[in-house]
């Protein structure tokens, strides 16, 4: 019968000490041995009736599906090397045979494979390895746990020329890591899983210096009975670290230019007066671009009136004081232009201004260049303009050139509103404070309070607001939300979600259905914009509430204990963007003495504190204040305290409920 055999008895196959086991030919497993239920790193009893494919590592089932194919389907005999799972500490790689076996007391055709003994041929079993480490681009070393030498087996060609010696000493190659990297390195050899994580160390080399190496160590056992390895599976991450390093070097510079921006734009809008400005400019403008000196221009009834920080020389600034916003010279020039100058030196400006036959200027010193940036831009009135010297005569990069332009966009829209009398943040603080409500002066059976914060630099006005009204039915609504945008349109847009709600409210009570039909409105209006929003559903008499959200930040309810719970309602979307969304509700009942705390996120999330801990750090602060016996007033007074610690640049609004 060739290659295929009848079975006797399956127990006969099955008696082998190797690992062994007996498979339909669709790969079911019908019978094995202990040993090849070891192997496959399952008990026994769990292995009976399961694909044996199915039971080997992801990256060995193709092979494995091919072998019992060819097993089944041929006469010849089909061998190939496999990975088992194993045990915990190590994976069993082995020859395995299949070949087809007949049951001679049913006549079905089965599938026989088991594990053949290439304790001769330990090489052979590596060779899978090899051709997967160089075909992936990676080294492949091996080493015994009893000994000290590290064997390279092959791998990329770049990586092989790491380690010119087939064999070397351990203790050299970790006396090649980088010191501070040693401890890493001679942890991950120690270690005793059958796979670690991959570990970054610096590596050195004799030809190409330091180098980036990632490895990863896994343990593997060579035959069922045969010993046990470490193998190393090296790959070269220079090259990638070095990106890595250079988009980190880029992200940090961006992270500085926006963080100066922040800090200038921040410096600025607090300035109350001109003199604030002024000082503000000479104190940061030229370590925030590069110069080494700065002059600051404004223009004050057609003539500039000019200050200066220690980098500018006397004679410079003497001579522009005074000098008439007509008069055709540079600084004026750029004023009246509104466009941005550069000189690589004060010849070059002389040349461009003077002509041969101008006075001479004097030189504060060899290559120095300078920059003039107006205030603002064409066509707008003059406010003034800087003046930033540059040691050197290259003209700063482009990015420094719109990073000074911006800044000085930022030094006008600041002087407009010092000169204004900050008319148009007091007008649209008053339009915000307008479109906030009124509370009801008498809510049966609640205290309430609200408190509304602006934002501490923001340049304009934001869109959080709170509601208490109400409802047909006899019972409150409340609600408080969060419209995006920090600008007169966001106060806008607030004020529409808010009326529409009370509006809608006024017919149908039920929050879902009020946030439903809000939700339906706004997007039939294509406003542009959405808003967060937790609306609740008070009823004095028994203290039912039903409440939904449509994405905004969770409730807080707190206890006169001084504890508190984070409830998060059934939530769907925000309001505004995606049509036809239900809005599930949620009802519970709040007890007697407690309070029930909501807030905008600029309340309880930062740049330097996550939501979850700062609801907690809001939630511990109200229940100390029911602790100690504070009314609603007092107690939104301590949650408003959370937004010192949240460092946020948002407005922020709370609203305190409880039940008395």
């Amino acid at each position: 019968m060739g290659s295929e055999r009848h079975m006797e008895a399956s127990d006969e196959l099955l008696r082998m000490d190797s690992p062994s086991a007996l498979l339909s030919l669709d790969g079911v497993i019908r019978s094995l041995n202990a040993a090849m239920a070891t192997q496959l790193g399952t008990p026994r009893e769990q292995c009976m009736g399961l694909g044996f494919v199915d039971l080997l590592p992801g990256d060995q089932r193709l092979s494995a599906e091919g072998l019992l194919t060819h097993g089944s389907t041929t006469k010849s005999i089909a061998m190939r090397v496999l990975e088992f799972a194993g045990t915990s500490t190590a994976s069993v790689v082995c020859l395995v045979e299949a070949r087809a076996v007949t049951d001679p007391s049913s006549g079905e055709r089965l599938v026989w494979v088991h594990s053949l003994d290439a304790g001769r041929d330990l090489g052979g079993l590596l060779i899978p390895f090899q051709l997967a480490a160089k075909a992936a681009g990676l080294g492949l070393c091996m080493c015994s746990p009893e000994e000290h030498e590290v064997e390279w087996l092959g791998g990329a060609p770049a990586l092989a020329a790491l380690f010119p010696q087939v064999s070397t000493p351990r203790s050299k190659l970790i006396r090649c890591v980088h010191p501070d990297d040693r401890k890493d390195v001679q942890r991950l050899v120690r270690s005793s899983g059958a796979q670690s994580p991959w570990m970054r160390s610096r590596f050195h080399t004799e030809h190409d210096g330091w180098r980036v190496l990632a490895g990863q160590v896994r343990r593997i056992r060579l035959g069922s009975d045969g010993p046990e390895r470490a193998f190393a599976v090296i790959r070269d991450d220079t090259q990638s670290e070095a990106r890595r390093q250079e988009t980190l070097a880029e992200a940090s510079a961006e992270r500085e230019r926006a963080d100066a921006i922040t800090a200038f734009s921040s410096a600025l809008f607090s300035a109350a007066t001109e003199q604030e400005l002024q000082q503000v400019v000479l104190a940061r403008l030229a370590a925030a671009v590069g110069g080494t000196g700065a002059l600051f221009a404004l223009v004050d009834e057609g003539r500039l009136r000019v200050s200066s920080d220690a980098g500018i020389p006397t004679w410079e600034v003497d001579a522009l004081l005074g000098q008439s916003l007509d008069e055709d010279r540079p600084l004026p020039y750029a004023l009246r232009t509104g466009q941005a100058q550069f000189f690589r030196n004060h010849e070059e400006l002389a040349r461009r201004w003077l002509g041969e036959d101008g006075p001479a200027l004097p030189c504060p010193a060899p290559d120095t260049a300078l920059s003039i940036t107006p205030l603002s831009p064409e066509g707008d009135r003059p406010l003034g303009a800087w003046v930033v010297t540059y040691d050197g005569e290259s003209p700063p990069c482009p990015e420094k050139l719109a990073f000074l332009t911006t800044l000085a966009e930022l030094a006008g829209q600041a002087l407009r509103a010092i000169r204004l009398q900050q008319a148009h943040v007091e007008l649209s603080m008053a339009l915000q404070e307008s479109m906030l409500p009124t509370l009801p002066d008498h809510l049966p059976g609640l205290e309430i309070a609200a408190r509304y914060q602006p934002s501490r630099d923001g340049l304009d006005i934001g869109g959080d607001w709170y509601d208490a009204f109400f409802l047909p039915d006899g019972a409150v609504a409340l609600e408080i939300g969060d419209a995006q945008g920090h600008d007169v349109d966001a106060a806008v847009f607030m004020g529409q979600v808010r009326s529409s709600m009370r509006a809608i409210a006024a017919h149908e009570p039920d929050p879902g259905t009020v946030l439903t039909r809000t939700n339906e409105l706004l997007v039939a209006m294509d406003a542009q914009r959405f808003a967060s929003c937790t609306l609740l559903h008070f009823d004095p008499r028994d203290g039912r509430v039903i409440g939904t959200s449509a994405g905004h930040v969770p409730l807080l309810c707190v206890r006169d204990d001084g504890g508190y719970t984070i409830r998060s309602l059934p939530a769907g979307p925000v309001l505004g963007i995606v049509p036809g969304t239900d809005y599930p509700e949620e009802t519970f009942t709040l007890e007697e003495g407690t309070a029930l705390v909501m807030v905008t996120d600029g309340v309880v999330e930062g740049p330097r504190l996550t939501l979850d801990a700062g609801l907690e750090r809001a939630g511990a602060l109200a229940g100390r204040a029911l602790e100690d016996r504070l009314d609603v007033e007092a107690t939104a007074d301590r949650v408003l305290d959370a937004v010192a610690a949240v460092d946020h640049l948002d407005d922020v609004a709370v609203l305190v409920i409880r039940r008395a």
